[in-house]
């Protein structure tokens, strides 16, 4: 994303916080995130509408009354607002408008997660719905297929969600699937790292040879939060390939501390 277009986030990113600075805040919040998604759902589908809402040309008032015109009376006025200021902004690339759009509904859902004291819950529902995608190969085809329809997708993960996760996570992941740019694994990793990152949290993945009790996990915590210099929250999974030890992957960077990983470095310097 480009300078333009973080600038024009900014400003709705704003718009959105003051709109939902009053009233029912964790109510209001839910709505804007669900509505926020079916305003993403129609620029999706209607081109003209997402080039119209998007043309730098044309004055940010005229793109402002187009997006009243066609969304006034059917979202909230919290999330009327943000479209707005959204259409008067001025975005690098019509993508950004959305994906941007597509963001704000994510924070303000998690907003709501954190008005209920529910975050951390959905950060791990999210991480540990992406380990169960991950480890179910026919399920990830089914969710990656480019050729399936993206409402039968959110069809599927709706009836394998429903009643087992909280409202925010089903409608998070829901929503993702839809209009996925990674493996559906990925995209529900990358949710969850943004739930923690609304605690200034940041999210370690950890990969173990053997489960870890409760005294190795809370050391592995301590020293990862000493590393980062912020709180981490840590999820481990068990691997048995990896013969012993531990991978730690926190964003990007991986810590490679596994038996399985030494034998790679050493066969690769033999070769």
């Amino acid at each position: 994303m480009y300078a333009a277009s973080r600038e024009a986030l900014a400003h709705t990113r704003s718009a959105l916080q003051s709109a939902l600075g009053s009233g029912a805040a964790t109510a209001a919040a839910a709505q804007a995130g669900s509505e926020l998604f079916s305003v993403v759902e129609a620029l999706d589908s209607q081109r003209a509408l997402r080039t119209a809402l998007a043309d730098a040309s044309a004055p940010a008032a005229v793109r402002e009354r187009l997006a009243e015109q066609v969304f006034g009376g059917k979202v909230s006025a919290q999330t009327l607002a943000t479209v707005k200021a959204a259409a008067g902004q001025d975005w690098s690339a019509q993508s950004d408008l959305t994906g941007s759009l597509v963001q704000l509904g994510r924070e303000a859902l998690l907003k709501a997660a954190a008005d209920q004291d529910q975050l951390d819950t959905v950060e791990d529902e999210l991480f540990r719905l992406g380990r169960i995608v991950a480890g179910d190969p026919e399920l990830e085809q089914t969710l990656s297929d480019r050729s399936t329809p993206a409402s039968a997708k959110r069809d599927l993960l709706t009836r394998l969600l429903y009643g087992k996760v909280t409202a925010v996570t089903e409608a998070l992941a829901v929503h993702a699937v839809g209009r996925l740019s990674t493996s559906p694994a990925e995209t529900f990793d990358e949710l969850s790292a943004l739930a923690a990152a609304q605690r200034d949290r940041a999210v370690a993945h950890v990969r173990s040879a053997a489960p870890l009790d409760a005294k190795q996990e809370e050391r592995l915590t301590a020293t990862l939060t000493r590393i980062y210099g912020k709180p981490v929250t840590v999820h481990v999974e068990v691997d048995p390939e990896l013969l012993s030890g531990l991978v730690v992957r926190v964003g990007d960077e991986v810590i490679d501390g596994s038996a399985a990983g030494r034998l790679a470095a050493v066969r690769k310097s033999l070769t």
